[in-house]
């Protein structure tokens, strides 16, 4: 990237209403059919034309074509069965009900490839596309057939490196994987679920992102971090590993959040992307808010290695809100590349 502070989404755009359930994670629709397919397109040209008019700078397609970010990928591969249920702990915070892994895990035909081409054609510009990393991916279903986190994990980052590799074909500049299981399940990430990641980018040109947050702005979430403490520090065992790691960008939370800005220094020479919009709240950020969040990260990596995002996803918020927290991204964003360059 050659523009100086870029601004990008981290993954999710809420839904218009005549396309999805709004301000609900597994969204039912509300179309089928033919309907739904060109329902899908008309929210993804959408959700560009949102990102372009406030101003942002590395295009996503607000995962409009998907229900959640993890599911709707592994929906699309052989070996889980979504009719056979489990109840499991999701990141050790909240139950849930879950397919399950009954047989050799397998991609039969690319997923999000096609919607990856539909979103190129939007724009001349860079554009993001995200995935669920392996380690989410493991923690996101009940395994009856490998009986190990550890090789199921690895055959996931497979699976993810075949998909990410037609993603790059079909022109998408970044692919970000998304791993809020590495702020959980430490020893895991270490030992092997940042190897498994880099396998899941192995060979590609585009650059490569982990993305690494709280989580959404639900309940669940919101609960766990009030009980993390004056100062939440979990980046600090994995960021290490990730500094020696092969990916190119770091994308953390930041925005009304109690992480230490200083563990930013832990990746010092990648490029990272600060979450500077707060998604647990309707509240608006001025731009001046986001300009703080930034100036402050400045102080632990390089100018030119620094892009503005959100701390997570938006889809459980008012579209609304969610248009207003972009504007407010790229104009913060605005304020210090125009101090920078003063």
């Amino acid at each position: 990237m050659t523009h100086l502070l870029p601004t990008t989404t981290a993954g999710s755009l809420p839904k218009p209403s005549w396309l999805a359930q709004p301000e609900t994670l597994w969204s039912p629709w509300n179309l089928s059919g033919d309907a739904l397919v060109a329902g899908k397109q008309d929210a993804l040209r959408l959700a560009v034309d949102d990102q372009r008019q406030a101003g942002i700078t590395i295009i996503g397609d607000g995962e409009q074509t998907r229900q959640h970010f993890v599911t709707t990928f592994i929906e699309h591969l052989r070996g889980v069965d979504f009719t056979q249920r489990a109840t499991v702990r999701i990141r050790n915070r909240y139950d849930a009900s879950v397919p399950t892994v009954v047989g050799a895990v397998s991609r039969p035909a690319p997923v999000f490839v096609e919607d990856a081409r539909f979103l190129r054609a939007q724009t001349a510009g860079p554009i993001k596309w995200t995935l669920p990393g392996p380690m989410t991916m493991i923690d996101t279903l009940y395994d009856d057939h490998y009986h190990s986190r550890e090789t199921l994990a690895w055959e996931f980052a497979r699976i993810l490196n075949d998909e990410a590799r037609e993603l790059e074909a079909a022109g998408v500049d970044i692919i970000q994987f998304d791993e809020p299981a590495f702020n959980v399940f430490f020893d895991e990430a270490n030992d092997w679920g940042i190897a498994t990641l880099e396998r899941a980018a192995e060979g590609l040109k585009a650059k490569t992102a982990v993305h690494i947050c709280y989580g959404y702005g639900i309940k669940a979430n919101t609960e766990w971090k009030q009980s993390l403490g004056a100062e939440w520090r979990q980046y600090e065992r994995t960021f290490p590993n990730l500094q020696r790691s092969t990916i190119d960008i770091i994308s953390l939370e930041c925005q009304n959040s109690r992480v230490p800005m200083e563990l930013i220094e832990l990746v010092r020479g990648k490029t990272v992307m600060v979450g500077a919009i707060d998604v647990a709240t309707d509240m608006v950020e001025t731009p001046e808010a986001v300009a703080a969040t930034l100036r402050n990260a400045l102080r632990f990596v390089d100018a030119d290695k620094l892009w503005a995002a959100t701390n997570c996803g938006l889809a459980p918020l008012p579209r609304a809100v969610a248009r207003g927290k972009l504007h407010a991204l790229a104009a913060g964003a605005a304020i210090v590349r125009a101090e920078l360059a003063g």
